[in-house]
């Protein structure tokens, strides 16, 4: 334990006394011993020390009240004055400065030298540093065992709050993925101290330690194994998403019996005797960081997985909360410097609805906004979910003729059929969407007609060519 003048008066063998009044630093621990000779020994001090000298050169008693003051200033815990050589008692002058500035005082008899006073003091610092390194070495072994031991990153985060006894949250951009406080408020920068957890990924977390704490080094210890800890999260996350994206990528194309289908869903985590709702977040531009990305805490009761580039995620809800966690994952998302655009399906029971909500989601992502709407009863998606009708094929077989006349002629027949039954079959609208002569418009309507077989301006065979486009523009972001 460190020393304070207190304790060193106390000690029988040295035979400290005090002298003057001053107790200000009495129980303050002193930091190391300085012996010194000089009648300003200020800038040789660093604060925290008790002065020890014989005052040789402190024959005036102006020369005594400077040197109280110089010591005062450097932040001294005390002086300690020995006596029997250069003076025999403490001198006035030096005791009534040391009152006024309130710095302690003691008197060192001449029989006591001032080495054994600084061994005292060093070796309660020994002493101190190795009950230290002792508790820290313990505390290292607490944390590592509590993720060795299967307790993973909560049990660990548990223990590191027991030891400095206050709360700890751990966030990861907007999601919370620890909060020992109840309600979980989320921590502001006043009142708490916050440590990055660096992960070497985009799911860089925030350790955050309510104040006061005492921090004896095991703060920075804790942050490598959360780091460990969050990495083989990432890992399990990997993992676990890409098992459940081969059961989603059956149910969606239709290749399990209905009662396959469910137990391979339950052996996932997915009831489908219940009511659920797909999401689809899908990003061109980032979708290798999407798929291993954490999701929002409102999220974690859902089934997370990797269906082709996109991250789906499957929730037990009747539709009622669907949109705001669609909203909280965007946020999340955007938090992250993902940019995605997220698709909701409806919400059904049994797996065959489960297939329609996510065409149903995946119909919505065609929208573009940072959150979108399913369309309910939406025909394309009906279709899509129907292993029955081979739609996929005959929306090939309809357009492959179109695109590879566009590919071979640089022509843009695709492109004019899209914005002609977008604009409801108006030629003139064709013409100024595109920057055409109307003549041109119908020019390449013919063109499309002669070569699908299909002739836009019938309402049948538009019909046909719509659902081919919308067929083939879905099956461009489907994984097969």
């Amino acid at each position: 334990m460190a020393m304070s003048l207190a304790s060193l008066v106390a000690v029988p063998s040295l035979k400290l006394r005090q002298s003057g009044l001053a107790e200000t630093t009495w129980n303050q621990d002193i930091s190391w011993v300085a012996v010194t000779e000089l009648e300003d020994p200020q800038r040789f001090l660093s604060g925290g020390e008790l002065v020890l000298t014989t005052g040789l050169r402190l024959k005036s008693a102006a020369d005594q009240r400077r040197f109280v003051r110089q010591v005062q200033r450097a932040g001294a815990v005390g002086i300690g004055f020995g006596i029997g050589l250069t003076h025999e008692a403490v001198p006035e002058a030096l005791i009534a400065e040391a009152n006024r500035w309130g710095l302690p005082l003691v008197q060192v008899p001449y029989e006591i030298p001032f080495i054994a006073i600084g061994k005292l003091v060093a070796e309660s610092h020994s002493a101190d540093h190795y009950s230290n390194l002792e508790r820290l070495l313990a505390g290292h072994q607490i944390l590592a065992r509590s993720l060795l031991t299967g307790g993973g990153l909560n049990e660990l985060l548990k223990q590191l709050g027991s030891m400095l006894r206050t709360d700890v949250v751990l966030t990861q951009f907007s999601a919370q993925l620890y909060n020992s406080v109840a309600g979980k408020p989320a921590p502001t920068a006043d009142g708490w101290a916050s440590y990055p957890i660096p992960t070497g990924r985009r799911d860089a977390c925030t350790l955050w330690l309510r104040q006061p704490f005492v921090d004896s080094g095991i703060v920075s210890y804790a942050q490598n194994l959360i780091s460990v800890e969050l990495n083989n999260m990432v890992k399990q996350r990997q993992s676990q998403r890409a098992m459940a994206g081969q059961v989603l990528d059956d149910v969606i194309h239709g290749t399990l019996e209905t009662i396959e289908a469910a137990r391979r869903l339950a052996g996932v985590g997915i009831n489908s005797t219940r009511k659920n709702v797909v999401l689809v977040a899908e990003s061109a531009a980032h979708h290798k960081q999407l798929v291993s990305i954490s999701l929002p805490q409102a999220l974690e009761a859902g089934v997370s997985a990797v269906v082709g580039k996109d991250l789906v995620t499957v929730i037990s809800d009747d539709g009622s909360s669907a949109t705001a966690l669609a909203k909280g994952l965007s946020d999340h998302l955007q938090e992250a410097g993902i940019h995605a655009v997220i698709g909701i399906g409806g919400a059904y029971t049994k797996p065959n609805g489960l297939r329609w909500s996510y065409f149903e989601a995946r119909d919505a992502v065609a929208h573009g906004l940072p959150v979108n709407e399913p369309e309910r009863l939406s025909l394309t998606s009906l279709l899509l979910a129907s292993e029955d009708v081979p739609l996929a094929d005959m929306a090939s077989e309809s357009l492959t003729p179109l695109r590879k006349f566009d590919a071979a002629h640089g022509a843009e027949l695709v492109a004019t059929l899209e914005s002609y039954l977008n604009h409801n079959g108006s030629v003139a609208a064709v013409a100024e969407a595109l920057t055409l002569h109307r003549n041109t418009v119908r020019y390449r309507l013919a063109q499309i007609t002669e070569l699908t077989g299909y002739d836009p301006s019938q309402t049948p065979d538009r019909v046909q060519l719509w659902l081919a486009l919308a067929v083939q523009r879905l099956g461009s972001r489907n994984p097969r």
